[in-house]
């Protein structure tokens, strides 16, 4: 890899740090006064540091972030500096603020689906930013300024990228796309990348290769970068530097071995201990057998195979290929696997939004081979979902009230009396207070949502709880309290429960029994501490290796296992 230090090497000579915030203050001023969401913040990054800034949501860590590239809204008024190659980001004019984006300092984002432009190809994208940031007087050909575009795709190791680089981004895995925002970031070569969670939606196993690609470009070109992030694990393994914030203060800053070993505040010490990992307080530890193997079972899948058509002429997609478990009741379930293995379809099946098309998949005794509404519907009150996304799965011209009530008022028809009183009860039941019923969605916080999100599917005391990705995006703490929840109300109401997710620890925190899919087939299943704990397939060690722990040395030695079992 040829080296191309860019505008790094110059203040690395210099011994100066890449960036300076020096008493940050940011307030946005609202209908209801001012938020002081940035209150005095001081910190610095030197050439070739990796510097996370962790913390819950609203502890200002975004907003800090996006003060160093001068992207907030104009109803923010900052104050302090924020010192980069020797400009303040804060005072400096529109025109020198926009060289310096791209040139000295570069982000990328947490989404790369809405970060990319979908009707430009990616090539254009990247060319786009090196056409922008051009030498005075000396313009860049479209033909020199996608060659460039091509060795920036290559840097980041797409395959192929002499092709690639007239591909839109709908033909790109997730992440492939992340690593994409990433080469456009690395264009022109900047001294500091500001990364805001740039691994959160992606699975463990790319979540690996992306951390890797940050590595290698702290290492071969020594490129500072501060990670955004809520996810301990991807602080132990990358970052140099801890900055912890909580309500818009630094409340502890320490190198990542000492912050982790030796937490000084107690706001740290709760946010480690939040952290799932992987063996600890598993559901099935000390199991010798499956538990519940003598109840009911709600769930049987035998030989299912779910197949979409294919258009145009061309062959259909086998999204799940033979696949054969059942789900018993008083029993959680833990479903992993990478996106596209089919988890999401499988438990869309079952709660009869998608249909079978091979085998046999019986859901509370009815047969989903030969599915028909009407004949389901009955069922349909049995079943609970939790979705992935809460926000998107409630209507928000409605209260939460209404959207909790929505499955009492279709299938039991309750007087507006008692579906108050039901509403209040299953939101205290979910540690939430009643009088939030006559709250919108936007007015609670991702996890609130997520709770009245649990506290719908309970609505109707189902006895059988599908959940898909219902904590991937949240903060640790706010996930440990879900988690914590979900476990204690499962072993209230007794419901068998389907728990989708890529997070192996969290499913080991959950689930009594595991199934780990891949590319649409079950290759291993078991009691699931002995999953986690022996693995049995590749494809299974592979995961759990490429799972980041929330401490240093231990995934250091974690990460080279990983390399010796990829064979290098």
């Amino acid at each position: 890899m040829t080296t191309n230090l860019g505008n790094v090497s110059d203040q690395s000579v210099a011994g100066e740090p890449v960036l300076t915030i020096d008493r940050l203050q940011v307030t946005f001023a609202t209908d209801g006064g001012d938020v002081h969401a940035v209150k005095d913040v001081s910190l610095e990054v030197k050439a070739g540091e990796v510097v996370a800034i962790v913390g819950e949501s609203g502890s200002g860590k975004t907003v800090t972030a996006k003060t160093i590239l001068g992207l907030l809204p104009e109803t923010a008024i900052s104050s302090g500096a924020v010192v980069i190659n020797g400009n303040n980001v804060i005072s400096v004019s529109k025109s020198t603020l926009r060289k310096i984006r791209g040139r000295d300092v570069a982000m990328v984002f947490q989404e790369p689906s809405t970060a990319l432009n979908p009707v430009f190809t990616v090539g254009w994208q990247i060319a786009e930013g090196i056409r922008a940031h051009a030498t005075d007087g000396k313009r860049v050909s479209a033909k020199e300024a996608k060659k460039r575009a091509t060795e920036a795709l290559r840097k980041v190791g797409i395959p192929d990228p002499e092709t690639r680089v007239d591909y839109y981004p709908h033909q790109f895995s997730g992440g492939q796309k992340q690593r994409v925002v990433i080469a456009a970031a690395l264009a022109l070569n900047p001294g500091l990348i500001v990364a805001d969670e740039p691994t959160t939606a992606l699975d463990v196993t790319v979540q690996a290769e992306i951390l890797q690609l940050l590595r290698d470009l702290r290492d071969n070109y020594g490129t500072s970068i501060v990670l955004i992030t809520h996810n301990m694990g991807v602080v132990a393994d990358l970052a140099d530097r801890v900055v912890v914030m909580y309500q818009g203060d630094v409340v502890e800053e320490a190198p990542s071995r000492v912050l982790f070993a030796e937490p000084r505040q107690e706001y740290t010490r709760n946010l480690l201990a939040a952290v799932p990992h992987l063996g600890r307080h598993s559901a099935s530890e000390g199991a010798r057998s499956r538990l519940h193997q003598d109840g009911k079972v709600l769930v049987e899948a035998k030989n299912l195979t779910i197949e979409y058509p294919g258009r145009f002429g061309r062959h259909g997609f086998k999204a799940v290929d033979n696949v054969s478990f059942t789900v018993s009741e008083n029993e959680v379930f833990g479903l992993v696997g990478e996106s596209g293995s089919g988890k999401s379809t499988i438990g869309r099946a079952i709660a009869g939004l998608n249909r079978t098309t091979g085998g046999s998949l019986k859901v509370l005794g009815y047969e989903m081979l030969d599915f028909k509404e009407r004949s389901f519907r009955p069922l349909r009150k049995e079943i609970g979902f939790v979705f992935q996304d809460p926000a998107a799965s409630f209507n928000p011209h409605l209260t939460i009230g209404e959207c909790v009530a929505e499955p009492l008022v279709i299938h039991t028809k309750p007087s507006a009396a008692e579906a108050r009183k039901k509403v209040g009860e299953l939101l205290e039941s979910v540690q939430l207070p009643a009088s939030y019923a006559q709250r919108y969605p936007h007015e609670l916080s991702g996890g609130q949502r997520q709770r009245a999100s649990l506290a719908r599917a309970l609505a109707l005391n189902p006895r059988l709880l599908i959940a898909d990705e219902p904590t991937s995006a949240l903060d640790v703490s706010v996930q440990a309290k879900v988690l914590d929840l979900f476990k204690d109300i499962q072993e209230q109401f007794g419901f068998a429960a389907l728990f989708i997710s890529h997070d192996l620890a969290v499913v080991d925190m959950l689930s009594h029994w595991v199934g780990v899919l891949y590319k649409g087939q079950l290759v291993e299943q078991g009691i699931g501490n002995h999953v986690m704990g022996s693995p049995q397939h590749d494809y299974t060690k592979r995961l759990i290796a490429s799972l980041p722990v929330p401490d240093p040395d231990e995934q250091a030695r974690r990460r080279e296992a990983h390399r010796a079992l990829l064979g290098g």
